[in-house]
């Protein structure tokens, strides 16, 4: 019999993930207006909030916000306007759930504003980035709000 070692609990958000215990649910809002997913919010904050309002609603643990296409042959898009088409999404976000919120990103000044969004809002909540900006890791790893996946 092969052994396996499962990963150490998490704590995200005020929430423990037990990794092997049950299966946990990322809802994913793209906030792109070429989304392989074909969930039609493109450039619309409030769509967008509203979907994943919903997907929290019926039982997302995660929600992640991303702003950049990965699919095959995608162009790449400045920081701003990434920055344009998922910070709103998560300013809004952080006062309508209460479950953590990842950006998807690989640019440290859009995690940067994410985390900004998430230490302004009045109520708590948790940003995720994964992958991490790697000049920032330490600096994230410090504030309470933030979680390094990856």
């Amino acid at each position: 019999m092969i052994e396996t070692t499962r990963p150490q609990p998490m704590t995200i958000g005020g929430r423990e993930f037990v990794w092997g215990g049950r299966t946990y649910v990322m809802g994913i809002v793209n906030v792109t207006p070429d989304s392989f997913s074909g969930d039609g919010v493109a450039y619309d904050v409030g769509a967008a909030v509203d979907q994943a309002v919903g997907m929290s609603r019926d039982g997302a643990d995660i929600i992640d916000v991303g702003g950049e296409s990965t699919r095959p042959g995608f162009e790449p898009i400045s920081i701003e306007e990434e920055i344009r088409r998922t910070v709103p999404v998560i300013e809004k976000l952080v006062r309508k759930v209460d479950i953590p919120l990842s950006i998807d990103t690989c640019k440290a000044e859009v995690a940067r504003l994410a985390l900004a969004a998430v230490i302004c809002a009045t109520t708590p909540a948790t940003i995720i980035c994964n992958p991490p900006p790697a000049e920032d890791v330490e600096m994230y790893r410090s504030h309470p709000s933030f979680s390094v996946a990856g």
